[in-house]
């Protein structure tokens, strides 16, 4: 897998042949997170995440139909993560490269540009941080004085 990240809810897709992307719904099921600390928003994305599994169900105009209107409908999807499965619905996890069939637009015409994870520090990364770094990363947030040496408690 070499760091490769998992898709979620909320994943950017885009077709080879649309005009505007459009983000994945896992319609699948319920039961697994990733990326999120209350279990209520970031769904693992399997294989078997297919139909019309987007929000819009649109990735704008189709070049494929003669700038006809989209509608984003997945077949089948390739390069998925076959060591780690979900049960239900039997589907192995997405990852960043995995990509989709749509029946117009051919095989692999679906790919996923971000995968919907979303860095969230906490307070360790806080208190255990590089300032110089943090400074850098963040220059509104300053470690040298918003924390103190002996407790080691953070801003947040």
């Amino acid at each position: 897998m070499s760091l490769k990240e998992k898709v979620v809810q909320g994943a950017t897709c885009i077709c080879d042949f649309g005009s505007t992307p459009d983000f994945l719904k896992v319609l699948t099921q319920s039961k697994f997170y990733i990326n999120d600390n209350q279990g209520a928003k970031k769904l693992a994305a399997t294989n078997k995440d297919i139909g019309p599994t987007f929000e819009k169900n649109t990735f704008g105009s189709c070049k494929k139909m003669s700038n006809a209107p989209c509608n984003a409908v997945v077949t089948e999807w390739s390069a998925f993560y076959e060591k780690e499965k979900y049960s239900p619905p039997d589907g192995y996890i997405l990852l960043q490269d995995s990509k989709a069939t749509c029946p117009i637009g051919g095989k692999d015409c679906i790919k996923i540009l971000k995968s919907g994870q979303i860095g969230v520090p906490s307070k360790k990364n806080f208190s255990t941080g590089d300032e110089e770094l943090q400074s850098q990363v963040n220059p509104f947030v300053d470690l040298k004085n918003d924390r103190s040496p002996n407790d080691n408690k953070s801003i947040l």
